[in-house]
């Protein structure tokens, strides 16, 4: 047999008034979460930074070099000139061997040391590769913010390195 159980009771629900009238949140507790939360993001982005960061500055320092290493090779292997081209101002560089290109955002400054002549003939904006694998020399900058790469050219070798600095 099953022992009886009376039906469970309700307790009666106390008027809205008996809780303080607290029931949901009002608007303008709403708005003022609201104004925290922009000041909280307006103080915090600028923070972030936008742009360029220095790993991917390093990146392009790389790319850089890789783009003037295989232009030495070619020359050595085609056994004639090659020359990369460099357009500081527009932020690009050529390869004179397979066209390929190295652009760069324009937060990032270029600034390129180069000779005006190499081996008897005018090389104005170009890094130039003989077939023994030596170079006309030249360094090419990436700059933003407070880093900066050197990407140098040795005249006597053709040798191509990367050299961290702090940006002027």
């Amino acid at each position: 047999m099953k022992a009886f159980r009376p039906p469970p009771q309700e307790l009666p629900r106390p008027p809205a008034r008996a809780l303080g009238g607290e029931a949901g949140f009002t608007l303008l507790e709403v708005v003022c979460a609201l104004l925290i939360v922009a000041a909280l993001a307006a103080l915090a982005l600028p923070r972030i930074p936008l742009g360029t960061s220095r790993p991917r500055l390093e990146a392009f320092a790389v790319e850089t070099a890789a783009l003037l290493k295989a232009d030495r090779a070619a020359a050595v292997r085609q056994g004639r000139f090659v020359a990369t081209e460099v357009d500081a101002p527009a932020g690009r560089l050529r390869s004179g061997s397979n066209g390929r290109r190295v652009r760069l955002p324009g937060d990032v400054r270029i600034e390129a040391l180069l000779p005006r002549q190499c081996g008897g003939r005018r090389v104005d904006a170009q890094i130039g590769f003989f077939p023994s694998g030596m170079s006309c020399g030249g360094v090419v900058t990436l700059a933003r913010g407070g880093a900066a790469y050197d990407v140098r050219v040795n005249w006597l070798t053709g040798g191509v390195e990367i050299v961290p600095r702090r940006a002027s």
